[in-house]
Formats: C-alpha cells, structure tokens, sequence
C-alpha cells in the first residue's frame, strides 16, 4: 500500500549549536550526527558520531532529540545515507528523519526502504548551490509498505545476511586492529626517514576510469565498481584484478581524526578517478595499508572547497622502510590475519549480492 511519510512517521529536522560557544559541545553528552560521519558507514544502526554536544547546546539550537529506532536520512550534502538510531540521538540540518509509527512499519524494514529510495530522493531534491529535500518534499514522499506481517516475513531472509555481513566487519576490524599492533611495535618511527611512498608503491592513476551513471546502468553485473569511500555499483567489466589499496584522491579524502580514508581491494574491480590506486614495490600491500591507517595526511590535502591529496604529495611522504628481515618477519606475523580478512571480505561480498537481489525483489 502506498503511504506518504508523513503518513507512517513523523518527519523530524535537525540543527547546529554555535561553534562560538565552546560549551554547547563535549566529549560524552548527546550523540550528535552530520551527514559526514555516514559517509563511510555500513552498519545498519548507529550510536552516535564524531561529535557530542550539551543540553544547553540542544536547546539553544533547532536540533532535536530523536528517540531509539528513529530512521536517521540525509537529505544534503550527499543525499541518502540511511542509519537506524541505535539509542536517543540528534542531527545537524543535513538530515530529514523519520520516527516511525511503528503500528504501521517496522523500523527496520523502514531502513531498507529508504535505502533503496536514495535515487529517487534525489530526483524529487532541489536547489542552486547544492541539492537538498525539504521537509514538504520528504513528508510527501510516498512509499510502498505492505502489511506488517508481510514486513516480518521479508525481514526473516534480510536480516540474517546484514547481520551477518556486519559481524564479518566487526571480525575484520578486530584482526586489522592486531595486525596494527603488529605493525606499531616493529616500525616505531617509520614516519620518519629518507625513502618516500613515490619510490616505494606502484601507482596505477592513469588505468582509473570514471563511468557515468547510465553507463553502469547498461552493464550491470557482479564486478565493484569504487569510488572514493566505497562501492558506488556493480557491473559486468572490471580493469584491476589482484591486491590493490585505495586512498581517497579528492572529495571525502580524510576521516575525523586526519586518517587517510583507505579500502584493502583484492579480486576484481574497476576504480573511478576520486581513488588513488596503489601497491607496494618491494614492501607488500598489506604493510602500506597499515602505514596509511596510522599516519595523519592533514599536512597533504590541498583544495578549501574540494579537498584533495594529489599523487604529487602522496609520493613526497618520507618513511623508513622496513630491512628484508623485518619484512620476512612482518609477514609471518601478518599473512593469516590477512588471508582471514579476505576470506571474510569474500563471503561477505558475497552475501551482499545475495542481499541486493532480495532487495530488488522486494522493494
């Protein structure tokens, strides 16, 4: 049955604090999200983002205070991005979230809903400077939500595969996080030295090969098409196949904290022209992934209204370079952490395929 939004929920805006007042933000208060920190997100529910902020910042701001199981989606900058609060949260002004009435919709099945609405958002946006939708356009929204039991029995096949998919990510994050220990205790100081990343990775930039959206309507299929952050769709041809790391060239090229915005990439896939594509020459890929993930690039972006790190800087970054015998033991150390990594990264591409065809069929 078709329903507008407003019909199954109440759609609920977001705002800002003053940066000028230092005291409307803290390190452990209200969990406060912008669109940014679902820029690189996966999971399904969310707890909070980079930022807290105070009662006192709440109140004297048009944020709201959202309740659990709220559908959080942005509505600018980008336009999409869809999470499941996980507890009480709040927003910035980049977010039209929904709190659902949940005698109608599950708010889980909601969550899907929304995600496969992204493109459709984004043709009902508006606006010169950048695309957004309004709280109107957002109410009036209409969507396909069949009864609630019809709801449960689709999330018994949808469920299972996310969850399964989020604890292969929760895994591979805990094994990166020992591989990095690993790398930390035997390389100390490599961020200093007389060797650069230029002499010591392959770059294979000029091979990249952006794709429009129609064109990777055309040959769909079951190869990764990546961007800068992640899989942007899949298609039928792939130009890389092997081992490969991307660091973000242009766009979203730093998380919060300064780091490198990184994707380990093995098999086959076709990068387009935001991701530098690199390998190791004479150091492996694994151990330049872990150099990135520990090493802030603040230093490099260039760009106040398009951030960028261009090959240019990126090769002039200075390390010490590991001897044959610490490489040796590096990867005795490290290989089966990561032959496990892309063992779980394949199942869940997998699973994600399988994921997707259920999502088409039904919504």
């Amino acid at each position: 049955m078709k329903y507008k939004l407003s019909e199954i929920g109440k759609i609920v805006g977001g705002g800002t604090p003053s940066s000028k007042h230092e005291e409307y933000y803290t390190p452990n208060g209200i969990p406060w999200l912008t669109p940014k920190d679902l820029s690189n997100y996966t999971n399904m529910y969310i707890s909070r983002g980079a930022r807290d902020i105070t009662e006192e910042g709440l109140k004297k701001s048009s944020a709201k205070l959202l309740p659990a199981k709220s559908i959080l989606v942005s509505s600018r900058a980008p336009i999409g991005y869809v999470a499941i609060a996980n507890n009480s949260i709040s927003t910035n002004q980049g977010f039209k979230s929904i709190v659902p009435n949940t005698d109608i919709v599950i708010p889980e099945y909601l969550y899907f809903v929304m995600k496969k609405s992204k493109a459709a958002l984004e043709q009902v946006s508006s606006g010169s400077t950048f695309k957004e939708v309004s709280t109107k356009v957002m109410s009036n929204f209409e969507v396909d939500i069949p009864s609630i039991e019809v709801q449960r029995k689709i999330l018994t096949y949808l469920m299972p595969i996310s969850q399964k998919i989020e604890l292969n990510k929760r895994i591979n994050d805990n094994l990166l996080d020992v591989a990095q220990l690993i790398f930390n205790s035997m390389f100390p100081n490599v961020n200093y030295g007389t060797q650069t990343i230029g002499e010591l990775t392959k770059n294979f930039d000029k091979f990249r090969k952006p794709l429009s959206k129609k064109q990777r309507i055309e040959i769909q299929g079951n190869y990764r098409y990546i961007g800068a952050t992640s899989v942007n769709d899949y298609i039928s041809k792939y130009n890389f196949d092997g081992i490969y790391l991307l660091l973000a060239e242009d766009g979203s090229v730093q998380d919060n904290n300064g780091f490198p915005i990184l994707q380990y990439v093995f098999g086959k896939f076709w990068p387009n022209n935001h991701t530098h594509v690199l390998q190791g020459n004479n150091i492996s890929t694994e151990w330049l992934y872990l150099f990135f993930r520990q090493h802030k690039v603040s230093e490099l972006v260039t760009g106040a209204v398009q951030p960028k790190i261009s090959q240019s800087n990126l090769n002039k970054i200075s390390i010490t370079a590991p001897t044959e015998e610490e490489k040796e033991i590096f990867s005795t150390r490290t290989d089966n952490i990561f032959s496990l990594i892309r063992q779980n990264e394949l199942q869940s591409t997998k699973l994600l395929m399988l994921k997707n065809l259920l999502l088409s069929k039904y919504f």
